[in-house]
């Protein structure tokens, strides 16, 4: 039988703060630093508002998962926004290494950053997955 000190449920607060933060800096992060960066560190000057764009019709569903992140209350609904975020950060992982192997250093370094990001994300997300109540009753 468990103490009633180790059984108590952990706060959701403070991990749903750390959660919400990472994702808005990641969101940012992804539609508009990935879109500067490439126009700044590619020598074919890709446009930024072009890519802003491209970023953002990649980032659809994201979008419309966010007030799931927001309210962070359903462990169902987060559990899918985590394998959907699982999906971005496996894209985000083959692109990196796709600059790595065509030697685009600096490119290779920015979807470094996004998959490390996402990386930060789905680990707060799991961490409140944890600690919220649990799904079968």
């Amino acid at each position: 039988m468990k103490n009633n000190a180790n059984s108590a449920l952990k706060p959701v607060y403070p991990i749903h703060q750390k959660l919400k933060i990472s994702y808005i800096t990641w969101l940012i992060f992804r539609l508009f630093g990935v879109a500067i960066l490439s126009f700044l560190l590619l020598k074919s000057q890709p446009s930024v508002i072009g890519g802003m764009v491209w970023q953002g019709l990649w980032l659809l569903p994201v979008m419309l998962c966010t007030p799931v992140i927001v309210k962070g209350k359903s462990p169902y609904a987060l559990l899918l926004v985590s394998m959907l975020l699982l999906v971005y950060m496996g894209g985000s992982g083959m692109v990196a290494l796709k600059h790595g192997f065509s030697q685009v250093w600096a490119l290779c370094a920015v979807w470094i950053v996004d998959f490390c990001l996402l990386t930060l994300v789905n680990v707060w997300l799991f961490v409140l997955l944890k600690r919220l109540p649990k799904m079968n009753g």
